[in-house]
């Protein structure tokens, strides 16, 4: 008995063999006619043996056509065979012969195209995913074989027919079952299970080796050995609250498969569970710097915040309130620094505080008031400076009695400040000192013109006595024919008696 898996093989036919030579009539001939009569005797009586006794002697319903005509099939007796037929007992016609032999050549080419696509369905491992399908048709070919042994040639080429049929629908199958394999192996990738996942892919990759998904679909089925301790493990770190530990290791189960989607959603969810947490530490870290007025400390948190969750109207409210914070915090250090400066009669630079806060919030009470203020004492201040400063100005009688109207006037400020008392204190020293007058003679021949600047002219004379105030003065001296001749000199309160004399000499 052949296994199931044996292929059908088909054995050569032809039409029915020629009478032997043996019992061909020959030619007469002379040198033989001495046995003819004997052989003719012989050949009636075998004729009535066969006519007359051997059919007596045989059950006809016991002969079957010769073994040799077609290859022995596993199970033939039950697959369905026909009755035997009974051996016709007419006389043979080349006619009849022609037709057997024709439908045997049907029946055989038939079986020809059947064992390729039984060969095709083999080689495609057809037991693995068609078997049911795949026994019925092979039932069908043996039947075909029972039929085609008891020389029944239309039906064996009818049942030969519905087996091709059968196994050329099985052909037909073959990519819906590579797609259903293939995705019976991605499946079972996913669900991480392994050995599914391989068998599943032994099919697929019988059914078409040359399948341009199996390469990725094996490296992605072995895989599952190191992907399913790394997820095991991730799991455990994100139940304890490890979302570092748990997004480094789906990482490298990601890099190991990037389309598994179990690992892809576990990584998208831990990565936003650890970001999430990452995010809360910035903004509780930040608002703790906030509280302690560390304003650099708390604006990198807050950006740090900022770019873990882009556009977080949480974040953004924070880095609002670190400005606030911060404003508050200029202005009040605006508002310290200019009353600090005001103290100290530190005037201009009061004024430089107070204008910086209301560049801040114009609104400012405190700044509007304390500019007003330190602006009028700046100036007070800077005009003081330079009549101390310079004190020859002030023989100047306008400079010197505008000083003295400035003078009064911060005499009624209080609280006046040790500064604008010393400063009140030198210009009252000076005032008097420029007001006291210091007497100067002027000698002259009674020819030249002399003019005394900032004074008046004074004419031609000899001698003259005058009282001035103490300064830088410069005298003129003018004669028709004569070059002009100048003499510049200083009075101070405590210079003594000058004597200065003023002629033109040198002829032009």
């Amino acid at each position: 008995m052949s296994s199931q898996n044996e292929k059908v093989k088909a054995t050569e036919f032809s039409l029915a063999d020629p009478m032997p030579a043996s019992i061909q009539k020959a030619p007469p001939s002379s040198s033989s006619t001495y046995w003819v009569v004997p052989a003719l005797a012989g050949l009636v009586v075998l004729a009535l043996i066969v006519v007359f006794w051997l059919p007596g002697k045989l059950d006809v319903g016991d002969i079957t056509p010769a073994p040799t005509d077609t290859p022995q099939s596993e199970n033939s007796a039950a697959a369905g065979a026909s009755p035997k037929k009974q051996i016709q007992t007419e006389e043979a016609s080349p006619w009849s012969d022609a037709q057997l032999a024709k439908h045997r050549k049907d029946a055989q080419n038939v079986l020809a195209i059947l064992l390729d696509v039984q060969f095709e369905l083999q080689e495609k491992g057809v037991e693995q995913w068609a078997s049911e399908q795949f026994d019925t048709a092979k039932a069908l070919a043996q039947q075909g074989d029972t039929q085609y042994r008891e020389r029944d040639f239309v039906a064996a080429k009818s049942s030969y027919d519905s087996a091709l049929s059968g196994m050329e629908a099985l052909v037909e199958t073959a990519p819906l079952a590579l797609q259903q394999n293939l995705e019976l192996a991605r499946q079972a990738i996913e669900d991480m299970q392994q050995q599914v996942a391989l068998d599943a892919l032994s099919i697929a990759s019988a059914i078409d080796p040359s399948s341009s998904v199996l390469v990725s679909l094996e490296q992605r089925a072995h895989s599952l050995e190191q992907l399913l301790p790394l997820l095991s493990q991730a799991q455990e770190g994100e139940k304890h609250g490890e979302l570092a530990t748990a997004e480094q290791l789906l990482q490298q189960a990601f890099s190991l498969d990037p389309e598994h989607l179990k690992v892809k959603n576990a990584l998208e969810r831990v990565t936003a569970a650890h970001t999430l947490q990452r995010f809360n530490n910035a903004m509780s870290e930040g608002y703790s710097a906030l509280d302690e007025g560390q304003f650099s400390a708390a604006s990198k948190a807050f950006r740090r915040a900022s770019k873990l969750v882009p556009g977080s109207t949480e974040a953004n409210s924070a880095m609002r309130d670190l400005e606030a914070a911060q404003t508050n915090s200029t202005l009040s250090a605006l508002q310290k620094r200019g009353n600090k400066q005001q103290d100290n009669e530190q005037w201009q630079q009061a004024v430089e505080s107070y204008n910086k806060a209301l560049s801040i919030d114009s609104s400012l009470l405190f700044a509007q008031q304390g500019l007003k203020q330190s602006k009028a004492r700046a100036q007070l201040d800077k005009q003081f400076r330079a009549a101390i400063d310079k004190p020859e100005r002030l023989s100047d009688k306008s400079v010197a009695a505008a000083t003295q109207r400035l003078t009064k006037h911060a005499a009624t400020i209080t609280p006046r400040g040790s500064l604008l008392e010393e400063q009140l204190s030198a210009l009252n020293v000076l005032l008097q000192q420029a007001g006291a007058e210091v007497k100067l003679t002027l000698r002259s021949d009674g020819e030249t013109e002399v003019t005394l600047r900032k004074v008046s002219p004074l004419g031609q004379f000899s001698t003259k006595q005058l009282a001035l105030r103490p300064g830088t003065y410069t005298v003129i001296g003018s004669r028709n024919g004569y070059r002009d001749v100048r003499q510049s000199f200083t009075l101070k309160h405590d210079t003594d008696a000058l004597d200065i004399l003023i002629v033109c000499t040198e002829e032009i």
